[in-house]
């Protein structure tokens, strides 16, 4: 008698999502200007998606081609997946706007339902 073997497989994707890029707070100039940019085009793509997901707007298309990073988050946003998303604030008084701003964001992806 042959028994089958049973293989599962994994994936597990840690991506840091630097927090948004404020050019005039950061004064960055040139090539980080444009990082920081692409950073918020980034980040606005996945609101997009969670935002889809979690059933805050009507929409039943979810935009994950919008970015690579969506592309890469497809299976774990969408998918038949266990995901953590782990938010930092800051204490600081003079960050309290970025603080509140990602603790919305961690909220609405705590919507999210498949």
């Amino acid at each position: 008698d042959a028994t089958l073997a049973q293989v599962k497989t994994a994936k597990l994707n840690l991506i840091d999502l630097a927090g948004s890029e404020r050019g005039a707070v950061t004064q960055n100039r040139g090539i980080r200007l444009v990082e920081g940019a692409n950073i918020n085009r980034s980040l606005l793509a996945l609101g997009n998606c969670i935002n889809a997901l979690s059933g805050k707007t009507e929409a039943t298309f979810v935009p994950y081609r919008d970015s690579k990073l969506t592309r890469l988050l497809k299976d774990s946003l969408g998918g038949n997946c266990n995901t953590v998303m782990i938010t930092t604030v800051s204490p600081s008084h003079t960050s309290f706007e970025e603080s509140i701003n990602t603790l919305k964001y961690a909220s609405r992806a705590k919507k999210i339902k498949n």
